[in-house]
């Protein structure tokens, strides 16, 4: 590793240009290696250049540090491995590493917790976690840099200062066709729910693109039309992704008190004042509908109950209707306060996945996902933040869109219960889908995130990618 010589606190620098712009043009530029945007409400970090990474696969999990790397077998649960491993990636960075370390974790993170490992093929990718060195923090109304070298600090601010050019053309594609036979699995799911196997599964669609994606700008174009609880743009390794993800998995805060947000019922939004209202009328009435979002708020009391201090857990919010870019759902939201023996981790363990993109129960439900869906991966798993003071935010990976060496991809899925039909949850994944599919820029350059993999700007360093 080079040396480089960083600022010792945080620079406030000049921009023209609103937020999303600004993260876009950072992730854009190529100049900064692995990267991960976050936005959290009102504020968006830049995280980048890592200082160290954690992989962690089925098989193995690999820490690797300016010092060198190491790789073990794993035994146990999943989180326990992450906590082990970032602790001692902390150490291992040193006095450079940033506050917060950012990643993200795959759905089959959960098959050990619950029973699938089966279902598990070797070297399945379960997290990836990175310790960046630059964190650019951007506001409405300020932008300040941590960890960056004079001659980065003034190329961020180069990029920033340009006045926004307009919004990227989009390139829609068609999202209709059941390349993967959707229809059939809902009924089969419905047959097995009759038979008393489970009560609720989400099952997805995966549509592959014709195209490869400029992330950046269809993040740029995508958020200029979502609402999203919570929005990513990322590149770690050989993945890439950008969404706008609709609901916390789980948050703990500084004070202890453990947040999720269950979303379960939808129905279409952007199609006229009429047609919206008529549509939230017929969400809040319909009794499919209300079932599906109950047995899910059930659901996450019983989680959180379980790793909080007795008679702490409760529903805030019951069934109220968020807008969601191109959909509409029921919504509540659920919290306690952590026992004092658990942490962080084990509220993750409680509450991942989300019931709103598993099952119920969650350990029948999950294995009909692994039976009836093909290997998810990022999707409808999470984008994570750790911070030093034992907080942290697991945000749920849907309305996004995916991109790796090869290929580029959407999915969506809807709750199966008893009352399902294979039409109308065919139509709700197209809606779901319309929060992205619409919003597509075509990359001009090739590689996962569309933007060439250019050396970190002078006076930075460059360290080994994975």
């Amino acid at each position: 590793m080079e040396n480089h010589v960083t600022t010792p606190e945080s620079v406030r620098i000049t921009s023209a240009v609103d937020p999303v712009t600004a993260v876009s043009r950072l992730a854009g530029s190529g100049r900064f290696g692995d990267h991960i945007v976050y936005e959290r409400p009102g504020r968006w970090v830049f995280a980048a250049d890592p200082l160290g990474r954690i992989e962690l696969d089925s098989d193995e999990l690999r820490v690797s540090a300016a010092g060198g790397s190491t790789r073990e077998r794993w035994t146990g649960r999943p989180v326990d491995a992450l906590e082990r491993a970032f602790d001692s990636l902390r150490v291992a960075c040193g006095a450079g590493a940033s506050g917060t370390a950012y990643g993200w974790i795959a759905f089959e993170f959960c098959a050990n917790a619950l029973g699938a490992q089966r279902h598990l093929t070797e070297r399945t990718s379960l997290a990836h976690m990175i310790i960046p060195r630059i964190e650019v923090t951007v506001t409405e109304s300020e932008v300040t840099v941590d960890g960056a070298a004079a001659a980065e600090i003034e190329v961020i601010e180069q990029l920033l200062l340009p006045p926004a050019e307009p919004l990227p053309t989009p390139h829609p594609v068609d999202v209709r066709a059941d390349a993967s036979g959707y229809r059939a699995r809902v009924a089969a799911a419905v047959a097995e729910i009759a038979a008393g196997d489970y009560q609720k599964v989400i099952l997805s669609r995966r549509v592959e693109l014709p195209f490869r994606v400029d992330l950046p700008a269809s993040y740029r174009l995508g958020r200029a039309h979502n609402t999203p609880a919570r929005s990513f743009l990322l590149r770690l390794g050989g993945l890439a992704a950008a969404g706008f993800s609709p609901e916390l998995v789980v948050s703990v805060d500084d004070e202890g008190v453990v947040t999720t947000e269950p979303l379960a019922g939808t129905r279409a939004l952007g199609r006229g004042v009429a047609a919206d209202l008529a549509a939230r009328n017929e969400l809040e009435s319909d009794p499919k509908e209300i079932v599906e979002h109950a047995v899910s708020v059930k659901t996450s009391f019983t989680e959180i109950a379980a790793v909080a201090e007795p008679g702490s857990t409760a529903v805030a919010e019951f069934m109220a209707v968020r807008e969601r870019g191109s959909v509409q759902h029921l919504a509540s939201t659920v919290r306690g306060r952590l026992a004092r023996h658990r942490t962080r981790w084990d509220a993750l363990d409680a509450l991942f996945p989300a019931v709103t993109a598993s099952g119920i129960p969650k350990r029948a439900g999950v294995d009909a996902v692994f039976r009836h869906d093909a290997a998810r991966g990022l999707y409808s798993g999470a984008v994570v933040a750790l911070s030093e003071n034992d907080s942290m935010e697991a945000t749920l990976v849907l309305r996004a869109v995916y991109q790796d060496e090869d290929t580029a991809w959407l999915r969506a899925g809807a709750g199966i219960v008893a009352q399902s039909r294979p039409d109308r949850e065919f139509e709700e994944t197209c809606e779901k889908l319309g929060s992205v599919a619409s919003y597509l820029v075509p990359a001009v350059s090739r590689g996962p995130g569309s933007t060439p993999r250019s050396p970190m700007v002078t006076g930075g360093s460059r360290h080994q990618q994975h």
